[in-house]
């Protein structure tokens, strides 16, 4: 009897300490879960930050570019310019506006956004769901591909692509295949559409806002906008006419310049962001 009583007690004392231990593990996991949804929940109702610029610099630009995409490598500009039967690919001298080098897409192409990337220039077209690559240095088309929506601003990670539609979409893209790998929802309590030419900069989306004078800053996992660039009145000369809207951003990221510009405008600006109160 005594032998049985003391293996009832060790049963006993053995099944307390796993009852204690689940109970300990079920209020890890649901302590964590709480912390995570309030975290989650705290930064997707975070609002965005303002920002609004103040000029460095001012360059010459080419009045006649109607720009649609724009970089920045090894010390110049490299420009995509639209419109059918005007649209070009061109080599930009940064410090006087000299177009250096260009070449002519075939008339029935509206050009738009170009990135550069693994010395390669890729330029999308508007409504032909096509884009093309040239070889960097000497702008030899190396090849072509297809797209099934229309192409706006084009953009890369270092490792992928990001192409916009002028929706609220953006397209993660296989740099060899062309194809979609992934794609966010770019929103501000409300989808945020009119994506148009976008910068790849500290690991942030840089996005005009087609027709409107400002540039959201998105988080490329969450698509949510985290800050507002406002770019209000800084090229008004150029602006009266509703068609040379604000399009163009490019990044040197060896001096952390940030420059951009617009359709048919007269100067582009290097642009340092002042955070607003």
């Amino acid at each position: 009897m005594k032998i049985f009583n003391r293996m009832y007690k060790m049963v006993n004392n053995i099944l307390k300490k796993q009852l204690q231990t689940t109970i300990l593990i079920l209020i890890i996991a649901v302590t964590s879960s709480v912390i995570v949804f309030v975290i989650l929940n705290g930064t997707s109702q975070q609002t965005p930050v303002n920002y609004t610029y103040e000029i460095l610099e001012s360059y010459s630009h080419d009045q006649t570019a109607f720009t649609q995409g724009l970089e920045f490598d090894n010390g110049f500009l490299f420009e995509g310019t639209g419109l059918y039967n005007q649209s070009t690919l061109r080599k930009v001298e940064l410090e006087t506006g000299t177009v250096l080098e260009s070449i002519s897409l075939p008339e029935q192409y509206f050009g738009e956004g170009i990135t550069i990337f693994n010395n390669r220039i890729i330029q999308l077209t508007w409504r032909s769901q096509k884009g093309f690559v040239y070889e960097k240095d000497s702008f030899e088309l190396l090849s072509d591909f297809s797209y099934p929506t229309e192409g706006w601003g084009i953009t890369n990670d270092g490792f992928q692509l990001i192409m916009s539609d002028g929706t609220s979409t953006l397209f993660f893209l296989n740099p060899e295949t062309y194809e979609t790998v992934k794609q966010i929802d770019v929103v501000d309590q409300e989808p945020v559409t009119n994506l148009n030419e976008l910068e790849y900069i500290q690991g942030r989306i840089y996005a005009n806002i087609f027709q409107q004078d400002k540039i959201a800053i998105i988080n490329p996992q969450t698509g949510k906008v985290e800050a507002w660039l406002d770019l209000t009145e800084i090229s008004k000369e150029d602006t009266q006419n509703p068609n040379n809207v604000l399009n163009g951003i490019a990044y040197d990221s060896e001096k952390d310049r940030l420059f951009i510009t617009g359709k048919r405008w007269s100067k582009l600006f290097q642009i340092e962001l002042i955070k607003l109160d």
